[in-house]
């Protein structure tokens, strides 16, 4: 079913002063009215033992959870699109899977290879859960993050496990059978679920740590790296 998306008029769906989660109430929602600080209270899943890779859909599961859907992260895990191609290397160039299409290598165990997966297939398996209200943020602002946070929706997002940048050296390029890529094994996905004029707060799958904060300048700097990757609800 379609993803909805995001528009330069900043349309969403909001929570009414006595915190109900509206469904159906459309608001509008401005830069200029966006609170300085706002920090949500969303549920926190970790990661681990069970999913050495799974970040993302354990974020999915916060994410999830908060809008009122209860599923665990191992059925997340279980059912999210997978990139079967296997890891080699020839003549000097790597070979694997593609986090754009799907989650690459195993998300159970370091002892295989893998990585993770991106938005698109995330955003997919979302709207599963929650037809037609999952919306795609990736490629806008971090202004447009805020104004969902703002309204009381946290923000998926896939980041580096620094929480800044992360120098070129750190990168290398695969080749899949959806075209060349650069990856980075610092790659990380949390649920974003505040800010501040310095700090973003967010719950951090691997560690289980509720809104936790880092510097929002370097924050940004690193989500950029990723394409600015965010997925919300509405």
């Amino acid at each position: 079913m379609p993803l909805q998306k995001a528009n330069s008029s900043f349309d969403i769906y909001a929570i009414d002063a006595a915190g109900n989660k509206s469904k159906t109430k459309k608001v509008k929602v401005k830069a200029k009215n966006r609170p300085t600080k706002k920090v949500v209270s969303a549920p926190v899943v970790k990661q681990f033992p069970e999913l050495a890779r799974g970040c993302e859909v354990t974020s999915l599961a916060m994410l999830l959870g908060d809008a009122g859907v209860k599923v665990s992260k191992m059925t997340l895990a279980s059912k999210v699109k997978k990139d079967p191609t296997k890891y080699k290397v020839k003549n000097g160039k790597k070979y694997f899977g593609n986090p754009y299409y799907g989650f690459v290598g195993d998300i159970y165990t370091f002892k295989k290879p893998g990585l993770g997966v991106y938005h698109g297939p995330i955003a997919s398996l979302g709207s599963k859960y929650l037809p037609n209200r999952i919306v795609d943020l990736t490629g806008s602002s971090f202004d447009k993050v805020k104004d969902y946070v703002a309204a009381g929706h946290p923000v998926w997002v896939v980041t580096t496990s620094w929480f800044r940048y992360v120098p070129s050296k750190y990168w290398t390029t695969w080749y899949t059978p959806h075209g060349k890529i650069r990856i980075t094994y610092k790659e990380h996905s949390v649920l974003i679920t505040g800010y501040d004029k310095k700090y973003v707060y967010f719950n951090d799958p691997m560690d289980g740590k509720k809104n936790k904060k880092k510097p929002l300048k370097q924050f940004i700097e690193g989500w950029k790296q990723f394409g600015n990757q965010a997925i919300s609800y509405y």
